[in-house]
């Protein structure tokens, strides 16, 4: 069976930088500049505390509560196979761990 990427917690990095914990145990780290620069639905993100504040995990996805009612029809996500393939794993920027 291929392996179904879940997202189970998201947290903002610097500059527009999401860590994403998936549920193999793997971090993953996207930048969502290029996404605010095309425009559209993501350039309302482009405010760093929106940014920071609305990320969460909706439908097992990174997603924004656009809303900020936890409506998990109205958020703004992210592909969770597309960040599992195209993302780099990088280690956990929580874990007290020195690299």
């Amino acid at each position: 069976m291929e392996y179904e990427p879940i997202v189970l917690q998201a947290v903002a990095g610097e500059k527009y930088q999401v860590y994403a914990y998936f549920s193999d145990g793997t971090v993953r780290l996207a930048n969502i500049e290029p996404l605010i620069q095309k425009g559209g639905l993501f350039s309302m993100l482009k405010e760093e505390s929106f940014f920071k504040d609305r990320l969460t995990v909706m439908n097992g996805a990174v997603a924004w509560d656009i809303t900020g009612t936890g409506d998990e029809t109205k958020c703004l996500d992210l592909d969770p196979y597309e960040m599992y393939d195209t993302c780099p794993v990088v280690q956990d920027p929580l874990s007290d761990e020195t690299a």
